[in-house]
């Protein structure tokens, strides 16, 4: 008999309330149309690639690892890792005995007229064993299910914190491709300041000598303010940028200086992407945001266990093994072993519909999650269908601008020859060099936004 209650035991508490969990079905098509198409040779950056071997510039590489390192925002994702981790310990501990060793003595006094005997009874008592402290028989799987919540939630904050990693990868890539970006445009926006002044001051003596018109001075005059207030517009541009990844990496500008390694201009990074013929949406289930909030499912589908159990009849152990004596010195005699043993059932009968109102809030929160999960991969599918029609339209204005920005340079050396020989206005002349201004800086952030959007991607495939 005692063979088969063992028996039921086990297979009791080899039980478990509520739902198994089942991945929901994917939202989202099997595959990007903007990434279907012939395959392309493999890229200097693999999206599978480490971030050292993604991002080549090898000030990059230390802005990033610094990043890692000193980012607050990071440093409280991973301490809610901690957290997560320490709660998961404490609900797995549910799952064995707790066991205590205790000493004590306890003395009495009865007064004369409550004693059995008639007498005043002075008693004590000296106690010393091991507890077993309100142990629950698991037979329903409430406490492994509780166990199985908490284990996701750890699980959870874990891939949010890789989550927040990729994330800040690619924001401190952006926020130094901004930051090369605007050197060189404020380098280029110098240059040409310093042309106009230096047109200014010829048009003065040409005026002077009575060879150009005032028309012609106050148009190159006002060519100069123009290139004083764009260069001044891109140096303010310049230090919120360089206050960024300040920000992001966690250090004062004076150090990053002194402490990185010379780093590449905007157009050797080397950076690029050749999506695969038939990129699959199942890359997705990798991303890190996407398997935090499986594991937010996970644990929502768990706690709809735990609150069906509640309905069902709780058994608890509390039990006492040891020795006891009414006189310290005999505490450990012969026939001074002591023990106790506890066992309740608990079996809830009115609660005012308490526990069903915890079924019904696990499982609104279940469709919560389940929700939530596929918003996230509907959100994941579409930021990479975005960036990979971005990458290739890029790729393509790129090089129209660059195209577009030596017609300029070849227009600008015919017209100023045109000038110099009086057969057009210096009006003209001003309209052609604006044209290649123009030129220039949409080649810069062409390329930035290129990069950008290579970096993005990095983060979108999860790294």
């Amino acid at each position: 008999m005692s063979k088969r209650l063992l028996a039921l035991m086990a297979v009791l508490s080899g039980c478990a309330m509520g739902p198994d969990y089942v991945r929901p079905a994917s939202p989202v098509p099997a595959r990007w149309t903007a990434a279907s198409g012939e395959s392309a040779p493999p890229s200097t950056a693999d999206a599978s690639q480490d971030w050292r071997n993604f991002f080549p510039d090898p000030r990059l590489q230390s802005l990033i690892a610094l990043a890692l390192e000193h980012n607050r925002d990071l440093l409280i994702a991973t301490a809610r890792i901690a957290e997560a981790r320490a709660l998961y310990g404490i609900q797995g501990a549910d799952r064995l005995p707790n066991v205590d060793l205790s000493a004590g003595r306890s003395a009495s006094l009865t007064p004369t007229d409550l004693s059995p005997t008639g007498r005043q009874l002075n008693t004590q008592r000296y106690d010393a064993g091991a507890n077993i402290l309100s142990f629950e028989l698991d037979f329903w799987g409430r406490v492994r299910r509780l166990n199985e919540a908490a284990l996701a939630n750890y699980l959870s904050s874990a891939a949010a914190q890789h989550a927040f990693r990729l994330s800040l990868i690619a924001d401190v890539a952006n926020a130094y491709f901004a930051q090369l970006e605007l050197e060189q445009r404020v380098r280029l926006a110098q240059a040409v300041a310093d042309n106009r002044s230096a047109a200014r001051k010829l048009m003065q003596q040409r005026r002077n000598a009575g060879i150009a018109s005032d028309l012609d001075f106050l148009q190159a005059d006002n060519a100069f303010e123009t290139a004083r207030a764009d260069l001044a517009s891109l140096e303010r541009n310049r230090a919120a940028a360089a206050n960024l990844l300040q920000l992001l990496v966690g250090k004062q500008s004076a150090e990053l200086e002194t402490s990185l390694p010379a780093g590449r201009g905007l157009d050797q990074q080397g950076l690029m992407f050749h999506p695969p013929s038939g990129l699959g949406s199942e890359i997705l289930l990798r991303r890190p945001d996407v398997l935090a909030a499986e594991q937010k499912l996970i644990a929502a589908n768990a706690n709809i266990g735990a609150a069906r159990a509640a309905f069902l009849p709780r058994i608890t152990l509390t039990g006492t093994l040891g020795t006891a004596s009414r006189s310290l010195a005999g505490l450990f005699d012969a026939g001074s072993g002591a023990w106790s043993f506890q066992p309740a059932l608990r079996l809830p009968l009115f609660d005012a519909g308490r526990s069903q109102a915890n079924t019904d809030l696990a499982e609104a929160r279940q469709h919560i999650a389940v929700a939530e999960y596929e918003k996230t991969i509907q959100q994941s599918f579409r930021e990479v269908a975005d960036l990979l029609a971005a990458n290739a339209q890029l790729t393509e204005q790129q090089a129209a601008q660059e195209r577009s920005q030596q017609i300029q340079t070849e227009r600008l050396r015919l017209t100023e020859a045109r000038y110099q020989a009086g057969v057009s206005a210096y009006l003209e002349v001003l309209d052609v060099q604006r044209d290649l201004d123009v030129a220039q800086q949409s080649v810069l952030q062409t390329r930035r936004l290129l990069l950008s959007t290579v970096a993005q991607l990095y983060k979108a495939l999860g790294g």
